[in-house]
C-alpha cells in the first residue's frame, strides 16, 4: 500500500474544504476536470510548506507578497466572479418549462440540454489542459474571455427559434467556455494565496454550488418575466463577473511556471488498487449528483400536482435544495480535518444513497417533511465531492498524478451524461417518484469500494 494512503497524525493543516494535502496533491494536478491537471506531477508530491521548493526564486512558484499587504478585496471579487460565471451552468434548466411550453420541446429536452453542457465542459476542459492555454495566457484574460464568450453562447438561446438541435449546440458551447471559468478561478486564487488556499477554495466551491442554483432563484423572483429576461440577466451577470475580476484582480505573485506532461501508460495508474477504489467511489457519486440537480425541478413539479397545483414555488425550492450543497462541502471539509476524508465521504455518500431509496415514500409525505428531506439530500449529495478529490490525488501514482486525475474526472463527468439520459429515457414511462431510486446504484457502488479502502487501512489524508 502507498505510504501516502496511510493514516498519520494531523498537523494543523491550513485547509477549509479538504484535509491537509489539498495544496500539494489536489490543487497542483487538478481540483476538478478542467483545472488544467496535466501538469507537473511532481507538484502534487512536494511539500508546499517548504519555501525552498515552491515559493523561493527558482522554485515551482515564484514571487513574494506579505499576506498583510494583499488587498482585502481579492478573494471576495474572485468569489463573486466565480459565482457569476458558473450561473451559466443551469440557466437553460431554469427556463426549461417555459421552453417546453412555448416551443413544444417535449419532456426529454431537460436531459438533452443538461447533457449538452456537461459534454461541452468535458471537451473544453480537455482542450485547455492539452493545449496549455492556461499557462500561455494570463488567467485573468482567460477568465474574462471565457465569461464573455460563455455569455454570448447563452444568449444564443434567444436566436434558435425553437430548434432543439441549435439549442443543444448553444448549451454545448456554454459548457466549453465554463471550462475556462471555474477552473481558472481556482488558479487565480492559487496565484494570490501562499497561505490559506484551502479556505479560499472552500469559498470558491460554495460559489460554484450557489452559482449553479442561482438561475432558479432568478426565475422564482421573476415569475412574471418573459423567460428571455432570465437568460439575458444571467448572461449579463456572467459577463459582468468576468469584467469585474479582470479590472480588480491583477495577476498574483505566486503563479506556477509551465510544466510538462506526465507520460506513462494509462492503465498504469488504474492498476493501483487504492486509486481504482477511489475512482469507482467517485464515479458512483457522479452517477447521482448531476442527475439529482437536473431533475429536482421535475420532482418538485410532480409533487406539486399531488398536493395543490401551484402551492410550491418550484424554482425557489430548486434553488434552495441545490444551494444547500454549499453547507455540505464546507461542513464536510471542517469535519475532515479531525477524522479524515474517507469517513466524511463515506457518511455523506451513505446518507445520499439512503435518500435515493426512501424517496418514493417521502413523496407521499406532507410538504413539512418532504421539503426538509430534499434540503438534507441537497446537502449530502455534493458534500463528498471534494473529499473524493483529496483521496484520489493521494492515491494516484507519483509520476502520473495529473493524467490520472484528468482521466478520473473525465470519466466521472461522462457518467453524469449517462445517468441524465437514463432519466430522460424513463420519463413518462415510470412515475417520477420512482426514478430517483435508480440513482441509489451510484452510492452503493461507491460505498462498496470505500469499504474496501477502509479495510485496507486507508483512513485519511492528513497534512
Amino acid at each position: 500500500m502507498s505510504n501516502r494512503l496511510k493514516s498519520a497524525p494531523a498537523s494543523k493543516p491550513e485547509t477549509y474544504l479538504l484535509d491537509g494535502n489539498i495544496l500539494k496533491r489536489v490543487f497542483g494536478p487538478a481540483f476538478f476536470i478542467g483545472s488544467y491537471p496535466i501538469v507537473m506531477s511532481s507538484w502534487a508530491h512536494n511539500d508546499l510548506s517548504s519555501s525552498d521548493s515552491f515559493f523561493s526564486p527558482g522554485g515551482y512558484l515564484s514571487g513574494h507578497l506579505d499576506v498583510q499587504n494583499r488587498p482585502r478585496h481579492i478573494l471576495p471579487v474572485i468569489i463573486l466572479a466565480q459565482f457569476a460565471g458558473t450561473s451559466l451552468w443551469f440557466s437553460g434548466n431554469a427556463v426549461i418549462f417555459d421552453l417546453q411550453k412555448h416551443w413544444s420541446l417535449g419532456p426529454r429536452a431537460l436531459g438533452y440540454l443538461t447533457s449538452s453542457v456537461q459534454l461541452g465542459f468535458i471537451a473544453g476542459a480537455l482542450c485547455f489542459a492539452v493545449s496549455g492555454w492556461a499557462d500561455r495566457f494570463s488567467a485573468r484574460r482567460l477568465f474574462l474571455v471565457s465569461s464573455v464568450l460563455g455569455s454570448l453562447a447563452n444568449l444564443g438561446i434567444l436566436l434558435v427559434g425553437g430548434n432543439l438541435h441549435f439549442l443543444m449546440a448553444c448549451r454545448f458551447a456554454t459548457g466549453v467556455f465554463l471550462a475556462g471559468v471555474y477552473p481558472t478561478g481556482m488558479k487565480i486564487a492559487a496565484a494570490w494565496y501562499r497561505h490559506g488556499l484551502g479556505k479560499a477554495i472552500g469559498f470558491l466551491v460554495a460559489a460554484l454550488v450557489l452559482g449553479t442554483a442561482f438561475p432558479h432563484l432568478l426565475r422564482s423572483l421573476g415569475t412574471h418575466w418573459p423567460w428571455q429576461q432570465v437568460i439575458v440577466a444571467v448572461s449579463l451577470l456572467a459577463a459582468g463577473g468576468g469584467v469585474l475580476l479582470y479590472r480588480l484582480v491583477p495577476d498574483g505573485p505566486f503563479l506556477p511556471n509551465p510544466g510538462t506532461l506526465a507520460h506513462g501508460r494509462l492503465r498504469g495508474f488504474f492498476a493501483r488498487k487504492e486509486f481504482r477504489r477511489v475512482c469507482l467511489g467517485y464515479w458512483g457519486h457522479m452517477w447521482e449528483l448531476y442527475a439529482f440537480w437536473a431533475f429536482v425541478p421535475v420532482l418538485l413539479r410532480a409533487y406539486n400536482e399531488t398536493i395543490d397545483p401551484g402551492r410550491l414555488a418550484v424554482s425557489l425550492w430548486t434553488f434552495a435544495i441545490i444551494g444547500l450543497g454549499a453547507l455540505g462541502c464546507a461542513g464536510g471539509g471542517l469535519i475532515s480535518r479531525r477524522c479524515g476524508s474517507l469517513p466524511v465521504a463515506g457518511v455523506q455518500l451513505a446518507l445520499s444513497g439512503m435518500c435515493c431509496f426512501v424517496s418514493p415514500w417521502l413523496f407521499l409525505a406532507p410538504p413539512e417533511i418532504f421539503l426538509p428531506f430534499l434540503g438534507f439530500w441537497g446537502i449530502v449529495v455534493v458534500g463528498d465531492s471534494p473529499q473524493f478529490s483529496a483521496l484520489a490525488a493521494d492515491a494516484a501514482p507519483d509520476r502520473l498524478v495529473g493524467i490520472a486525475l484528468t482521466s478520473m474526472n473525465c470519466v466521472g463527468f461522462s457518467i453524469t451524461i449517462v445517468s441524465i439520459e437514463v432519466f430522460n429515457l424513463l420519463i413518462g414511462r415510470l412515475p417520477v417518484q420512482f426514478l430517483f431510486v435508480l440513482l441509489g446504484a451510484g452510492p452503493v457502488l461507491g460505498l462498496f469500494n470505500l469499504w474496501f479502502l477502509h479495510r485496507s487501512g486507508t483512513t485519511t489524508l492528513p497534512a
